[in-house]
């Protein structure tokens, strides 16, 4: 895609359907002092065509809903986006997704607000969730002109701080799903990471309410600390 082609990709309104429900989307929950057991929260995954935060696409979202503390199975996202001219790269050797499910995919504008819709105002939690936020946020700017503002927690952040003794430092997906002896019926795909995300985030608030960390305030108020802590031991 040259240049004069991304603007004017950016520069294309959306159908006044689609603007309508852009502008009927809630405003996003900030944490508060809801207990954990009663929160809900959307954990998602992406699998993208690569790494790179500034080149590379969202290819699939897969979403699962902690409500009432317990993953709601009936409640799950998962969609596979149409993407225009994509090729055969190393990401496929990784999930899987190959230029025939891509071409079979969901027009990106209706995928992204579909999943903003399932979303609702409900913070999301993913693993190494900065690289989630970004590709999400970018997405969702470049297609739908929207924002993102919601919350993200990161599992990856949450599991050493509540399990310090697990000794697991930059721990993987891989790494923390073998220490709580978690399934995982395929990694790399966004639906399946999504779902175990899930599964050690319910651990994770265990062991946070057993710390007297009972809602999502609490959680980011200790992360800060955490992360001060963290960065007095660096220097």
């Amino acid at each position: 895609m040259n240049a004069l082609d991304w603007l004017t990709r950016r520069r294309t309104a959306l159908p006044d359907d689609q603007q309508q429900r852009c502008t009927a989307l809630p405003t996003p929950q900030a944490p508060d002092e809801t207990p954990l057991a009663q929160q809900r929260l959307v954990v998602v995954d992406l699998e993208t065509s690569g790494l790179d935060l500034k080149r590379d696409q969202v290819l699939s979202i897969g979403a699962v809903v902690i409500d009432g503390g317990a993953i709601r199975l009936g409640e799950q996202f998962e969609c596979t986006l149409h993407r225009d001219g994509h090729t055969v790269s190393a990401s496929v050797l990784i999930h899987g997704l190959a230029p025939s499910d891509i071409a079979a995919g969901i027009e990106p504008a209706e995928a992204l607000l579909a999943f903003m819709e399932f979303l609702g105002d409900s913070p999301l939690l993913a693993f190494h969730a900065g690289f989630d936020q970004h590709m999400l946020a970018r997405a969702l700017k470049d297609t739908l002109n929207l924002r993102l503002r919601h919350t993200f927690f990161d599992a990856a952040e949450l599991a050493p701080m509540l399990c310090p003794q697990a000794d697991i430092r930059n721990g993987g997906l891989d790494d923390w799903t073998r220490h709580f002896g978690l399934q995982v019926g395929r990694r790399h795909n966004a639906s399946a990471d999504a779902l175990v995300t899930a599964e050690l985030a319910l651990i994770l608030f265990s062991r946070a309410r057993k710390q007297q960390i009972d809602s999502l305030k609490a959680l980011e108020q200790r992360l800060k600390s955490w992360r001060q802590r963290l960065q007095g031991h660096s220097l």
